[in-house]
């Protein structure tokens, strides 16, 4: 399967840790890819591009050539008056890996090609993943259901399937991805890397509050609401954040409206996270949760190698 050159040998895990609004840092990239997970996070999470530059430089000052590549998030769309500014710092940088949502762009994709940089794009059809295929992009994310943020409906068996026929690069899978047995299961599943957010919310060097993390421990699959009355498009947010911000889960209005105030704004009072939930037990260092994926990991991959060479052995 096509996991890209610039991976091999650097990973212990076949696994993004992704770019999470407001939660990831610095210190939760530079931790995971000394596991040997690619750690990222959104340019967006530094308020200024000299922030996010500075970011940048912390990051690559920190990592060995050891280490698993590290990469940012880029918003593509008319909202992000940052976008220029972030791209150029970007090529700058040399930024090994760009991941870019809302709007495939081939002149972006180019501009990263350029330095040797590879872009990964989100997607959550069809569609959106044929026009990130013909802008260039090195792989596609499918965003399934139950993904943290802005996630899909698709079922991985079928959005993996699907993009497979379109799409020869590399392939990610996100969505309720919390444990090695599913990194593995994600691989036989089609895909080539797993694509992992909510369980690294629940991390010592995440930057989500206590209480997040703790809203995180708490929750099963079916406090996840899935709603765009948070943010305009539809995305995943933990029951209990709603509540707390004055909001009825089951009677959402259709779009945001005044109820979310300037104290209770998407992604900083109001949180999300994936169906996942249910599966996280703790708030672990991220070396001992990227030790843990590995370890989980290589378990699952060895049983079910073993499983097939005892059918190997069965009398026709």
């Amino acid at each position: 399967m096509p996991i890209p050159a610039p991976f091999h040998g650097r990973l212990r895990v076949p696994a993004v840790a992704a770019p999470m609004f407001l939660v990831s840092n610095p210190d939760l990239v530079v931790e995971t890819c000394r596991g040997g997970i690619v750690g990222t996070f959104p340019s967006l999470n530094q308020r200024t591009n000299e922030g996010y530059a500075d970011w940048l430089d912390e990051i690559a000052g920190r990592l060995g050539p050891q280490d698993a590549p590290y990469g940012v998030n880029l918003i593509v769309n008319r909202s992000n008056k940052r976008l220029d500014g972030d791209l150029a710092t970007t090529v700058a940088r040399k930024v090994p890996l760009v991941i870019t949502s809302l709007g495939a762009v081939k002149e972006l994709v180019d501009a990263v090609h350029a330095y040797g940089g590879l872009v990964f794009h989100d997607v959550i059809n069809l569609r959106h993943a044929a026009k990130a295929a013909e802008a260039g992009v090195d792989g596609l994310i499918a965003v399934s259901a139950g993904a943290g943020g802005h996630a899909g409906l698709l079922s991985p068996f079928a959005f993996l399937s699907e993009l497979r026929q379109i799409f020869q690069g590399t392939l990610l899978l996100s969505g309720s991805i919390t444990t090695g047995a599913h990194i593995a299961a994600a691989r036989l599943m089609g895909a080539d890397l797993a694509y992992i957010g909510t369980r690294f919310i629940a991390t010592q060097e995440s930057m989500a509050s206590d209480t997040y993390k703790e809203m995180v421990l708490e929750a099963k699959a079916k406090d996840v609401i899935y709603t765009p009355a948070i943010s305009g498009v539809n995305a995943n947010f933990l029951r209990q954040s709603l509540v707390a911000a004055g909001l009825d889960p089951e009677n959402l209005p259709p779009k945001p409206t005044v109820h979310v105030d300037a104290e209770h704004r998407p992604w900083k009072n109001i949180w999300s996270a994936g169906h996942g939930v249910g599966a996280i037990e703790d708030v672990p260092a991220t070396a001992a949760l990227c030790e843990r994926l590995a370890r989980e990991y290589r378990e699952a991959v060895a049983a079910e190698a073993d499983f097939a060479r005892r059918q190997e052995t069965v009398p026709a």
